[in-house]
């Protein structure tokens, strides 16, 4: 029987006190707010003390901390029993790369030989497993006599690396040098991460190791509990976490379908510009970003990014366009973050092109080759396999190569490479294109979400994971080509764990679009506080972050800015650096931040409290699309409520369930966000038919933010104008104004 979809799904992040008991005891309070499913995060046995659970130690147990099997299968059937489906995120690309790991633990001391060598994406052909874990040069500690050997293993502070001698021989070596260069693996400084690795790995997260699930063996071993726990009635969805890490992500979801046919699948899937979702891969939509980008750009004023971009630029005197940033940004972190990654594939590359007659490639001639490739990719990857590309990367990657002609010193390299990938006729050739596939996208979310983003400030609102900071807008022809499209199954999202900004935070940036000359008036009053230390760049970027999550209890909120302002100035990597932090620019950034909240705390400026009220008004326009759009609403935990935070940790904060449960009876913003999402939600279950068939479209020109028409009736969310019909929903006033009503 095929599993019903959702009509409404609530995220839940487990871990921080967050268990299967305490998720249980809310059940009757998700299902008076009218979810249909619970959605939680990864569930499986993680590194000790995790706070998301994605660094998992082992896919075949539950966490024990979260109460184990015994206190999953109790949630499930408690969830079932009260009408609450359950949908799991799994992890297929990575598991810890720590000796925690029991599989790894075994590779380390047996090497090539271990059983479970085979289940990690680890390059044997360099040499011995590198294993960057040491705070100090290898040298350095070995003349401290900071490593031991005990029990077989060979230890330093905290860790115990398993040793391929047997212990009472290891113990019978004394110097622990001698036994180091026998191991299957290598210990090195931490800062040879750069480019000295031999696994991959997640973006740049050494600590996660790949894992080769295209290898039935391994799919069947990582899978085992998940496959279990569907066939056992206790699971009725997956949520698959970073599906273009995968070697081939649509085998993979064939392999899936295969031993779970009748269970929905979502793909936290980024889709770039015009790009779609292949509708050949076995699953029922994305986890939902492009929708949340949808939304904010039909809610952003276009005249007011017009207005608002003069005033950013001579403000900050920052001239590029985002499209330069970004390559920019690209270039660094292949030449830093990722250069680890562009030393892997030189080496793949040239494999690849060693029996090809028609190049002879060098060191630099690859590097430089396989540069353009990466910085010439507009999208994550392409999906390139076994058989000659598709049509539509074949196109993709002759733009590319043409692109790079002008950038090389020859071509040669790039368009043979470009030749090998489009038309793979050996291992060498499928080997570099899956490797590059998966860098590129580990790139693009490196150099655009996590740098580009943090320092093209103008408008944080089009900074978004799965958004584009230069198309803050959208025309009608855009917007109803994208609905034309999308699915009832799909996912809609406003908040997760990974957005920059909240749902009620992003809006209250969007706000700026709406009153430009507002946040400009509190941008130049701001700045006769600001530290000379700190660059107007970061001024403009601060104001945007304060006005962001104003209204936070005051200490509160000045701890968490600055927590935030520490990671956007290391994440943007201009001034401080995560490895290289810069105090006195961090200091200024702190300064600013607490100068501007004592200053507004003392007198609320009317245009902060103008962008206050419209940021509220857009918030249940928001909130009003999200659950109408074509496709469900995605609710992430306590964002029914009003929800303001930044990026992670800040945007994974404990919930307080004691106010929500009450919430809906109060008055102002949280009393109507909790209400109109009680009624929205009970819209979509009573009217489920006509959900799953009438039409979506825009009319911006008319105000008509939505309309859905199907049945012979039509239901039209309005923003600042009056509609005819039958409203069920109105609030807020002038421009603003949010009409819901069946005409």
């Amino acid at each position: 029987m095929i599993q019903p979809l959702p009509s409404a799904t609530y995220r839940i992040q487990m871990r921080g006190g967050v268990t299967f008991g305490h998720v249980e005891h809310h059940f009757d309070y998700l299902v008076g707010l009218g979810v249909s499913h619970i959605y939680l995060s990864p569930i499986f046995a993680a590194s000790e003390g995790s706070t998301h659970g994605y660094d998992i130690l082992d896919p075949t147990r539950i966490e024990p901390s979260l109460g184990g099997r015994e206190d999953f299968e109790k949630l499930a059937r408690a969830a079932h029993a009260v009408g609450l489906g359950i949908i799991l995120d799994i992890v297929p690309n990575h598991t810890a790369f720590t000796p925690e790991n029991e599989w790894l633990k075994d590779v380390l001391r047996h090497g090539p030989q271990s059983p479970f060598a085979s289940f990690f994406d680890i390059d044997w052909s360099s040499g011995p497993l590198v294993l960057p874990w040491l705070p100090e040069p290898f040298k350095v500690m070995q003349s401290r006599g900071d490593f031991s050997v005990r029990n077989g293993n060979l230890c330093f502070a905290e860790t115990e690396i398993p040793l391929a001698m047997e212990g009472g021989e290891a113990d019978r070596v004394e110097d622990p040098s001698i036994l180091h260069d026998r191991q299957h693996w290598r210990l090195r400084h931490w800062e040879l991460e750069r480019d000295g690795i031999t696994h991959r790995r997640f973006f740049n997260v050494t600590s996660l190791i790949g894992m080769r699930v295209e290898e039935t063996a391994v799919f069947e071993a990582t899978h085992r509990l998940i496959i279990d726990l569907v066939h056992a009635g206790l699971v009725d969805g997956l949520r698959v976490d970073h599906i273009d890490g995968l070697a081939d992500p649509k085998s993979y979801l064939d392999r899936l379908a295969e031993y779970l046919p009748e269970t929905p699948v979502w793909v936290e899937k980024i889709l770039v510009g015009d790009e779609k979702l292949d509708r050949r891969w076995k699953t029922v939509g994305t986890t939902g970003y492009e929708a949340s980008s949808l939304i904010a750009r039909l809610l952003t004023d276009a005249n007011g990014i017009e207005t608002l971009t003069p005033l950013w630029r001579r403000y900050t005197g920052v001239e590029e366009e985002f499209s330069t940033a970004l390559e920019a940004a690209k270039l660094e972190i292949l030449h830093n973050e990722l250069s680890a990654e562009l030393h892997q594939l030189s080496t793949i590359a040239g494999a690849c092109l060693a029996d090809d007659p028609g190049v002879e490639p060098g060191p630099e001639g690859l590097r430089e080759g396989i540069t353009q490739l990466l910085l010439g990719m507009p999208r994550y990857r392409t999906y390139l396999n076994d058989a000659a590309a598709s049509g539509e990367d074949r196109a993709l990657m002759e733009q590319i190569v043409e692109r790079a002609k002008g950038r090389v010193r020859s071509s040669r390299i790039v368009e043979r490479l470009a030749h090998h990938l489009i038309e793979p006729a050996n291992h060498a050739d499928r080997r570099f294109a899956t490797r590059l596939q998966q860098v590129s996208g580990a790139l693009l979310a490196k150099a655009q979400e996590d740098t580009a983003g943090f320092r093209w400030t103008r408008y944080l609102a089009a900074n978004e994971v799965g958004a584009e900071p230069e198309q803050p807008t959208v025309s009608d022809d855009e917007a109803n080509a994208f609905l034309a499209e999308r699915r009832s199954s799909e996912m809609t999202l406003t908040s997760s764990h990974d957005t920059k900004r909240s749902e009620d935070s992003r809006m209250r940036v969007v706000a700026i679009s709406h009153y430009p000359d507002a946040f400009h008036s509190l941008v130049a009053d701001a700045d006769r506080l600001a530290p000379d230390a700190l660059p107007r760049r970061w001024r403009w970027y601060i104001v945007q972050s304060v006005l962001a999550l104003w209204g936070v209890e005051p200490q509160a909120l000045k701890l968490r800015l600055r927590q935030h302002n520490q990671k956007a100035l290391r994440e943007a990597k201009l001034e401080s650096y995560w490895t290289k932090p810069n105090a006195t620019v961090e200091g200024a950034a702190d300064s600013f931040s607490d100068i501007l909240c004592d200053h507004w705390q003392k007198g609320e400026p009317t245009a902060l409290r103008k962008l206050v009220e419209a940021g509220q008004a857009l918030s249940l326009a928001q909130l009003a699309l999200k659950c109408l759009l074509p496709g469900f609403p995605d609710i992430y935990r306590g964002a029914e409520a009003p929800f303001f935070a930044l990026t992670d940790p800040d945007n994974r904060l404990p919930v307080d369930w004691s106010t929500m449960l009450n919430l809906a009876d109060s008055q102002g913003f949280g009393g109507d966000k909790v209400r109109l999402t009680r009624l929205l939600l009970a819209l979509r279950r009573d009217q489920a038919s006509f959900f799953s068939t009438a039409v979506a479209a825009v009319d911006q020109d008319s105000g008509t933010i939505l309309r859905r028409t199907g049945e012979g009736r039509t239901l039209a969310v309005t923003l600042g104008r009056e509609v005819a019909g039958t409203p069920i929903w109105q609030s807020g006033s002038g421009d603003l104004r949010l009409v819901i009503a069946w005409r």
